[in-house]
């Protein structure tokens, strides 16, 4: 039986829906399960139980402190390796994002799998095209046109839509043997700055340094976790860092990805505008 956890999530639910399209049986984990699903509280490690699991989709938790993470990856792999699960997929971060505050759970997360006594598949994930915008917002003077204010400079950064990746996972999780030992860098087939996607939104930007945007997080009532967290995002991208491609992911998808950029700036376009005074 394969399990997916974090089931509640967009990218957990697209992986299941992948799956049952392709006919394969696999059952979703939630801290917040519906019905046929069972419920994987990682703050809880007593609670998880991965009995009948042959393959494990081990989807960690939202952003926790970085010793919190690890410990709630820890047990998790623990107890599978405890209940029987013979084969862990861990979706990680891509290599090119060590220098994010959110890296190193992933990386210590990587090793404790490695050294878990199960077969294992890590797949490095690249930053979801839908949120490549989350940096960037509108902002619009009296009566001229929107433009997009930006922390990212030159920047660019290899993105990928989040159901390309939910169908990568799926064809590990169908062929867990042929996937043995594999670390898979899943970053896009091009790099998309902001000036990408104001160009095709029309529009102009308004490049801001790291310290105006660490105002505006601050000004928006952000919690100061989620604070370092964007800021971390914005000067790995602005400095060059995530703009890597990559043969990983359309070699997983038999085929061209989603192009990232059309998917950015569907996102932008439904975000809302901000009037500067």
């Amino acid at each position: 039986m394969i399990m997916v956890t974090g089931a509640s999530g967009r990218f957990s639910s697209a992986v299941l829906a992948e799956l049952h399209a392709r006919g394969i049986p696999a059952v979703g984990g939630s801290r917040t399960p519906s019905a046929g699903q069972r419920h994987v509280d990682f703050s809880v490690p007593d609670s998880l139980d991965f009995n009948g699991v042959d393959t494990l989709l081990l989807v960690p938790a939202g952003a926790q402190e970085d010793d919190r993470q690890v410990a709630f990856n820890r047990a998790a792999v623990e107890i599978a390796a405890r209940d029987g699960v013979s084969h862990l997929v861990y979706t990680s971060l891509t290599g090119a994002g060590d220098h994010l505050s959110m890296a190193l759970p992933h990386r210590v997360t990587e090793r404790i799998i490695m050294a878990g006594g199960m077969t294992w598949t890590i797949l490095r994930n690249g930053v979801y095209a839908e949120i490549l915008g989350a940096p960037l917002s509108w902002e619009r003077q009296q009566e001229e046109p929107a433009r997009i204010v930006s922390p990212l400079g030159d920047g660019a950064v290899a993105a990928v839509a989040r159901q390309d990746l939910a169908r990568a996972a799926a064809s590990v999780l169908s062929d867990p043997g042929g996937h043995k030992e594999r670390v898979y860098e899943l970053v896009g087939s091009r790099a998309v700055s902001a000036a990408d996607v104001a160009g095709r939104l029309g529009c102009e930007v308004r490049d801001i340094g790291l310290g105006e945007y660490r105002q505006l997080l601050a000004g928006g009532g952000m919690p100061v976790f989620r604070q370092s967290l964007m800021l971390s995002i914005a000067s790995v991208i602005r400095h060059g860092f995530l703009a890597g491609t990559g043969d990983d992911l359309p070699s997983l998808l038999g085929g061209a990805p989603t192009d990232p950029l059309a998917v950015a700036a569907e996102v932008m376009v439904a975000r809302p505008q901000r009037h500067k005074t």
